[in-house]
């Protein structure tokens, strides 16, 4: 107990997994799309009731790096707290949504109470404030308490708006004392919006606003320092509204000012920020002289910033290959060719340095690390992403290359040497040893390659086992190399068994190696509340390659290791005690019940649509150029951490340059890939009467034999209407003796591994890791070529179908392709059923993992529905009454059933 009374006063907020606002954390994004006043699309499929597709908007928000998602639905035509409650209620059956913290937003505070009602986790209230006068704040703000909620509250009292810094300030301090000495706040969940209002508007009067902003900011945290403060960004350039070159200009240097000063978090859009440093000078300058109300006498700065915004256009860069460099010393030489990621001459630098300096270790242990250092902070500072990174660490291999076999040598001779001197030879330790491995089971690598890259980069030494790697040979490898610190990574659900397995196991053998948690099925609560009690040792979950680095110099550091697992047991122990006596409305059916609210459908008018063939068909070594068209590239550049849409991301102010560089080099490959037939793309669909015979079971008849299909329904509350999927309901139940028809598909990418070898061999792990997610890409898009062709000719229920890729990536289509294992039917193990129809691994060319992963890696398979009304959902949350249905159902054990089912379970299994 006393380790979670010695929390540190940090701003705690959370979804599914928790946000923890630390001092060195970076500005928050909160999400706006959301929300119905600033968003065309959301609004309208809230009007039109079709909360499930509104869900995709949430989704996006996700995907594209929001920290804080903001719903509002503040809309005259809406009935606001009855939206609210059935989008919250949905958000929080969708785990990759419901992951992150919810900002209840609304100017009416019935409606976030009802908000309140229905979010798990700790979320952000907005907003609360005094313009009613103090007894009504108290009120709303012991309510908010009452929930458990941090809470906004605006510069705004019983006189109004604060548009000075003094009222800015009074107001804020005035609340602070009210909420921390009546209401009892903790000082770290109140978070102030001090209010940004538009600058340049030719009104004298508000040219000191983004000032008034700033210095307000910087004085709140004076008198308030464990206080946030937050606000709308893209208010301060309001009067430029159309020209977005010079907003995005002015909401970077106003936010450059008002993070030095304080913020924390802000809605801001910040796939459309321009880094500070690379703006014009000459619009910087300008952006400046407004924000800063400087130059400004008669607005003389308003209207020089006016002036050139009427002459700006957002200009073309032609690359011009400047070999200036090369006349540089070979220091310099080296280390522009590692940040710049050039590999052209390092081989002949590599060896003019080798003659330079004593030895060759002293290349590696100066110029090469010394620019990798430059490297590693350009990384951590956000000034390199992630690609550059790994051609960097592709130009360190190849001068390390060189450098080998004479640091080989050298250890030769000095071993001969004291051979015949009859001393003893002791070498040196050398670099921390870091072992990484995809566990048992699982065979996705890219992430763990990507991991490795960046640690090698670093300067630690690398040992990767590679994929589906047992316990024992992990933990056999880790002693043999004396290694520093253990990663394991894993992408399906049951690699988390696996990973506590390990744990369980360092702490029978009395290891006292660091364990590190990685990987996109992993959580930070998982592993506090799952994996962190196995092993006592140090675990630490890592969300990603940027964050690899300080966790390993955290743990090798002999002052900071202590305190370093200290704080992250503290914080890891709270996070597991929460989880344990996390308050919970029971807002659940019994299953009986859920399985009365179907999806309705008027069976006595639906034809079903004959397929044109029973049974399966193969195809091998499909044309990959016709499948490249189908490729949807927004996932590749997530796979290297580089986040926003695509074609978008390529012109963004921040990432662009470098997606654009790293799309080109993925074109260069594909089309390599295709003319030279590296790959083969193999896939099989099939066919089958399919009849509905109880609510969740559909029977396949596959000549004279019968194979029933289990499929789990959603059990959380839904609101009036709407009903309780289960992909069950889109068959046509047995009693209407209407013949239904379901389908099945498998796609798989076969011979990467030459390849893989090669630019092993050739220390091109740049290379290598584009042609693995190109590979990931080639499945995920034939499976979109197979749906396409079966909904126009195979099944032909919708044979005049004429959509873009862009329709097919929102999946627009009718019909869907839900993948066992996944959101719609999360049970891994419906797996065997699919492959036995469709022929098993001689057919497919697909062989099951014991944890249910598919290999090659770079596989997909699921079941294909045609009915109009079919659409996706994720099942969320089941009680134990469905999992004893689904048991019987199964004829499995109780105990089988909940561990393949465990990351869907409302109760403690």
């Amino acid at each position: 107990m006393s380790e979670i009374t010695h929390i540190k006063p940090y701003l705690r907020l959370s979804g599914l997994e928790p946000l923890i606002v630390r001092p060195e954390t970076n500005f928050i994004n909160v999400g706006e799309r959301t929300n119905v006043t600033g968003s065309k699309k959301f609004a309208r499929l809230i009007r039109e009731d079709k909360y499930e597709e509104a869900l995709s908007v949430a989704r996006q928000q996700v995907e594209s790096g929001a920290q804080v998602i903001d719903i509002n639905m503040d809309d005259a035509l809406l009935e606001g707290v009855s939206a609210m409650t059935t989008f919250l209620n949905l958000v929080q059956a969708e785990p990759d949504i419901a992951k992150i913290p919810i900002m209840i937003d609304s100017s009416k505070f019935e409606i976030i109470e009802a908000g309140l009602k229905c979010v798990q986790g700790k979320c952000i209230v907005n907003s609360i404030s005094m313009k009613e006068g103090e007894a009504k704040f108290i009120e709303q703000a012991f309510i908010c308490k009452s929930y458990g909620a941090a809470v906004v509250v605006m510069a705004f009292d019983e006189v109004g708006q604060a548009d000075t810094k003094e009222r800015k300030v009074e107001i804020c301090h005035r609340a602070y004392k009210i909420l921390t000495e009546q209401v009892g706040y903790d000082p770290q969940d109140i978070i102030f919006d001090p209010n940004i209002f538009a600058v340049a508007t030719g009104i004298e009067e508000h040219s000191n606003y983004a000032v008034d902003f700033i210095e307000a900011t910087a004085e709140i945290k004076r008198l308030m320092p464990l206080a946030k403060i937050s606000g709308g960004v893209s208010n301060v350039s309001f009067s430029f509204r159309g020209n977005d070159h010079v907003r995005e200009a002015i909401h970077s240097v106003f936010l450059y000012y008002a993070i030095k000063a304080g913020m924390d978090m802000g809605i801001v859009n910040a796939g459309q920020l321009v880094v500070y440093d690379e703006i014009e000078p000459t619009l910087r300058d300008l952006c400046e002289d407004v924000i800063l109300n400087r130059n400004n006498t008669n607005n003389e700065a308003t209207e020089a910033l006016i002036n050139f915004a009427e002459t700006v256009k957002a200009k073309g860069k032609v690359e011009v290959k400047d070999e200036k460099w090369r006349n540089e010393p070979v220091e310099k030489r080296m280390a522009h060719a590692l940040i710049n990621g050039i590999t052209d001459y390092i081989d002949i630098d590599t060896e003019e340095a080798r003659q330079k300096y004593p030895k060759p270790l002293d290349v590696i242990e100066g110029p090469l690390m010394d620019g990798m250092n430059i490297v590693g902070d350009l990384f951590g500072a956000g000034k390199m992403f992630l690609p550059q990174v790994v051609k960097s660490a592709r130009v360190m291999k190849k001068a390390v290359a060189v450098l080998t076999p004479y640091i080989e040598q050298e250890k030769e001779d000095r071993k001969q040497a004291h051979l015949a001197a009859g001393t003893i030879n002791v070498e040196a330790a050398g670099a921390a040893k870091i072992l990484l491995a995809t566990v048992k089971g699982d065979v996705h690598d890219i992430g763990k390659n990507i991991v490795g890259v960046v640690l090698g980069c670093n300067g630690y030494d690398i040992i990767d086992l590679g994929v589906m790697v047992p316990a024992d040979k992990i933990l056999s490898e880790a002693i043999k190399h004396n290694v520093d610190i253990i990663g394991l990574s894993g992408l399906i659900t049951p690699s988390l068994d696996e990973m506590v397995h390990i744990g369980r196991e360092m702490k029978r053998r009395n290891m006292d190696i660091p364990l590190l948690i990685g990987g996109a099925t992993t959580s930070r609560m998982h592993t506090a509340v799952k994996i962190a009690p196995e092993y006592d040792n140090g675990v630490v979950h890592v969300l990603d390659a940027s964050r690899s680095v300080t966790v390993a110099g955290s743990l090798l550091s002999k002052e900071q290791k202590p305190e370093f697992l200290n704080g992250i047991k503290t914080e890891y122990t709270k996070l597991k005690s929460d989880f344990g006596n996390k308050k919970t409305v029971k807002n659940y059916l019994k299953f009986s019940e859920a399985q009365l609210n179907p999806v309705k459908i008027d069976w006595d008018n639906f034809i079903p649509v004959k397929p044109a063939f029973i049974g399966t068909k193969i195809f091998d070594n499909y044309d990959l150029s016709e499948i490249a068209e189908y490729i949807d590239w927004q996932p590749f550049f997530i796979a290297w951490e580089m986040h926003g849409k695509f074609p978008a991301i390529l012109t963004d102010e921040i990432i662009g340059k470098e997606a654009t560089n790293l799309y080109n080099d993925a074109k260069v490959l594909l089309k390599k890939i295709i003319d030279e037939k590296w790959l083969n793309a193999k896939g099989v669909i099939g066919f089958w009467e399919a009849d509905k015979t109880a609510p969740d079971t559909v029977v396949i008849k596959r000549g004279n034999d019968a194979i029933d299909l289990q499929f789990l329904r959603q059990q959380i509350k839904k609101a009036p209407g709407q009903p309780n999927f289960s992909l069950a309901d889109f068959i046509i139940p047995a009693e209407y003796e209407k013949q239904d028809y379901m389908g099945a598909f498998s796609v798989t990418i076969e011979g990467i591994e030459p390849h893989i070898k090669r630019f092993e061999d050739n220390l091109d792990d740049y290379n290598k890791i584009i042609l693995q997610a190109l590979a990931d890409r080639f499945a995920e898009a034939f499976a979109e070529v197979l749906h396409k062709k079966t909904r126009q000719q195979y099944w032909g229920y919708v044979s005049d179908e004429h959509l873009t890729n862009e329709q097919l990536i929102k999946e627009e289509y009718m019909g869907i392709r839900p993948a066992p294992g996944y959101p719609a039917c999360p049970d891994h193990t419906e797996k065997y059923k699919l492959f036995d129809l469709l022929g098993g691994k001689e057919t497919t060319g697909i062989t099951l993992t014991e944890s249910l992963a598919m290999y090659p890696g770079s596989s997909v398979c699921g079941w294909y529905f045609a009915n109009p009304e079919s659409k996706y959902f994720g099942v969320g949350k089941i009680e134990k009454d469905q999992v004893l249905d689904y048991t019987q159902r199964k004829k499995m054990s109780l105990e089988e059933v909940e561990r393949w089912l465990r990351p869907v379970l409302e109760y403690d299994a």
